[in-house]
């Protein structure tokens, strides 16, 4: 049987404090080092503590945000985050507002905490979908979409945003197709006024992105660019046999590194060896004996799909934690988080974590599992992670060693190549200030490694940002409030897109605002026509309220609430039917129809059947409309009804992390129904009560909810 088939014995699944025994590797590894190797990893070791001492370049971006906006580049843990605390405390020292932004909602929940240490916890409030505490407070950290909506909402009142800087973290997400338009708009629309810091590890086109800048905002913008890693990041190859090797080498008198000639020898091999047959998994737990034995550990490995990090963790049963301080903290921190997140205290991994000191990360995780991974590893109580890529953005648990085994990467449609930007990402996690001399990436041979594509992206510079706005209606409804037509004409000519197309081709900036432009057009015509605007291209009553759903099908859950097809006084059907309108995974393949209740088949039914007036005019006006299945709406029914989870989760046939996240962009959908009282107080009133109902343990185990109420009997369906 090989490595990736298998499996914890069911009698260590039923019983997890009992040990599995490890099967024999058929071809163990063997440790070794090549002869090159040795006097890199003499250098690995604990630096002695010293004081902090600022680097020139961030004193060069401390004196620059005084005066001008600022676009700072350096690598992951170069420091960038101390130039925002300290232009954000010589803010708040002199009585004044600061904005720290960033893409992820875990990010900003550890910012809320650091904040809170260093400025006083009442000085500090967090604003994301999830969490809104001490708005009012003097630093603000949330989302970049929270901000942006602040934004539209002071236009709207004429009145300028309440904060005198701000900060934009992870700032290449200008770049993401999905939401660098959130990013591109707040700069465009932030008044002149608030200074902008900008922080980022990978913006290869940081002067023009700062020339655009400059341009639209008409106010100087600097770019301090930091090249140097603090924590020297060193490639390694790792042979099939097991030795390890560098990746490249310097030879004679030229100072290039180029591949080393064991590396070539193995590409150039048909009949090299492989670590594991094809479909199947490494021996792990041979490789982390062998990254113990040369002190490259703690490890994060990124594997291509949430399976295999799941499987890994039953290869690595050898990795038995020997250290008793070590087994004695992660028994003791596993308790103090099973108190404050119960439901990890059964958690099917929670084993593996304890006894072996590795976890896998992804997002079918749970948010309470992979945050109590995240603290461990952060504390340095684990051997090894393993992750998909998503992991590496924005997530703060370094490690000393990071290991690939795939040149490619899941885009959440296909497997595509990996870029500069995204290995730089990931290669970011390797190597941790204060706690490394030296950090390295491993390279894994495999059917899916490429791995002189690896060398070339780990010689390049980082990948360009490159605009990625377009029109959507939420964004026509909300520049509608506070802008005529002519007037949101003149805001796409700042656009990103329009700068980046200026000399490209004959008329190229032309071209590009006149595409934004066409577009809000059509995004406009379609309001005139449904209601939304009037012939005076002004919002109707109906498109003043609509423009608050800040959603993404905003349109036809306006419709729905026109047309009252939603449920006014049941909370958990109401949470269902949203939910079908946030899904884009879920569908009904598979799925047995006698398992969904008669009741929530009827509520669908008038949904859909209400709105296939308005949705076959969307599409023959080639605007989107998704499907609403039946899979996520029952989903979200039954754990709105009070069902457990684990049995939510069995129903649904869904992994716990994608049922949590549905849960939470449910409860984020609702949380703009909410905000509609003043128009539809019933509708509201039951919003309320459904977003209490899904954000209980362990979707948000802190979330002071409402008792879930018992759950009906389901009436199963006669077709």
């Amino acid at each position: 049987m090989g490595n990736s088939q298998r499996r914890i014995p069911a009698h260590a699944q039923r019983h997890p404090h009992r040990t599995p025994r490890p099967r024999k590797e058929a071809a163990p590894l063997r440790p070794g080092i090549d002869p090159r190797l040795k006097k890199i990893f003499e250098r690995i070791g604990i630096p002695e503590p010293t004081s902090f001492v600022p680097d020139p370049f961030q004193i060069e971006a401390l004196d620059a945000v005084r005066e001008a906006d600022c676009l700072v580049t350096a690598p992951t843990g170069a420091g960038k985050t101390w130039i925002a605390e300290q232009a954000i405390e010589r803010i708040f020292k002199k009585g004044g507002h600061a904005w720290y932004a960033s893409p992820l909602k875990a990010l900003t929940n550890s910012k809320m905490i650091e904040f809170g240490n260093r400025f006083g916890v009442a000085n500090v409030g967090i604003l994301t979908g999830d969490r809104k505490e001490n708005p009012d407070a003097p630093i603000i950290v949330g989302t970049t979409e929270i901000l942006r909506n602040q934004l539209y909402d002071a236009m709207h009142r004429g009145q300028t945003l309440d904060t005198d800087f701000v900060v934009l973290d992870e700032a290449h997400y200008l770049g993401d197709e999905d939401r660098g338009v959130v990013w591109e708009e707040t700069i465009i629309y932030l008044p002149q006024r608030i200074p902008l810091l900008l922080l980022s590890a990978t913006v290869g086109n940081a002067d023009q992105i700062a020339r655009w800048m400059t341009a639209i905002r008409r106010r100087p913008c600097r770019v301090v660019e930091e090249t140097h890693r603090p924590v020297p990041l060193y490639p390694i190859v790792q042979h099939p046999s097991g030795m390890l090797m560098p990746l490249f080498v310097s030879s004679g008198t030229s100072k290039k590194p180029h591949l080393y000639k064991k590396v070539v020898d193995l590409l150039n091999d048909r009949r090299a060896p492989s670590l594991a047959p094809p479909g199947q998994l490494p021996p792990f737990g041979a490789m982390l004996a062998i990254l113990r034995k040369y002190h490259l550990l703690p490890a994060i490995f990124f594997l291509k799909s949430r399976a295999d990090c799941d499987r890994a963790l039953q290869l690595c049963l050898e990795n038995r934690v020997r250290n008793p301080e070590q087994a004695t903290l992660l028994s003791e921190r596993l308790t103090q988080l099973g108190e404050r997140f119960p439901h990890i205290r059964e958690h099917r991994q929670r084993w593996m974590a304890e006894r072996l000191a590795v976890g896998a990360h992804h997002s079918g995780q749970l948010p309470a599992w992979k945050q109590t991974l995240e603290m461990l590893m952060s504390e340095g109580l684990l051997d090894a992670i393993f992750a998909t890529s998503t992991v590496a953005a924005g997530v703060d648990f370094p490690a000393r060693t990071v290991a690939f085994l795939n040149s490619d990467r899941f885009n959440g449609r296909e497997f595509m190549p990996l870029d500069a930007t995204e290995l730089q990402q990931m290669t970011g996690r390797a190597g941790r200030r204060g706690k490394d001399h030296i950090g390295f990436v491993m390279v894994v041979p495999g059917k899916f490694m490429d791995i002189r594509q690896v060398a070339r992206l780990l010689r390049a510079p980082a990948a360009d940002v490159h605009s990625q706005i377009r029109i959507n209606f939420s964004m026509a409804l909300n520049l509608l409030l506070s802008h005529s037509p002519e007037e949101v004409e003149a805001l796409l000519h700042h656009s990103l897109a329009a700068f980046q197309h200026h000399g490209a081709a004959l008329g190229g900036e032309q071209a590009a605002h006149t595409h934004l432009w066409n577009d809000f057009q059509r995004h406009l015509r379609f309001l005139q026509v449904t209601g939304f605007v009037d012939d005076q291209d002004r919002l109707t009553e109906d498109g003043l309220w609509a423009a608050q759903l800040r959603i993404d099908q905003p349109l036809l859950v306006a419709e729905g609430l026109r047309q009252d097809l939603f449920p006014r006084e049941d909370p958990a059907m109401l949470a269902a039917i949203m939910a079908g309108m946030v899904n884009d995974k879920e569908t009904d393949e598979h799925l047995d129809r006698k398992s969904v209740p008669n009741p929530l088949i009827k509520a669908v039914k008038r949904v859909v059947r209400g709105l296939q007036g308005f949705a076959k005019h969307m599409l023959t006006n080639d605007f989107d409309v998704r499907p609403i299945f039946y899979r996520p709406t029952a989903a979200i029914w039954r754990w709105a009804s009070g069902l457990p989870w684990e049995q939510t989760v069995q129903a649904a046939q869904m992994a716990e992390g994608d049922l949590a996240m549905l849960a939470l962009r449910t409860a984020d959908n609702l949380r703009h129904i909410v905000g509609l009282r003043h128009v539809f107080p019933q509708m509201a009133e039951t919003a309320q009560d459904a977003i209490e109902r899904i954000l209980r343990d362990p979707v948000m185990p802190e979330y002071a909810t409402k008792a879930p109420v018992p759950v009906p009997e389901i009436e199963s369906a006669d077709t």
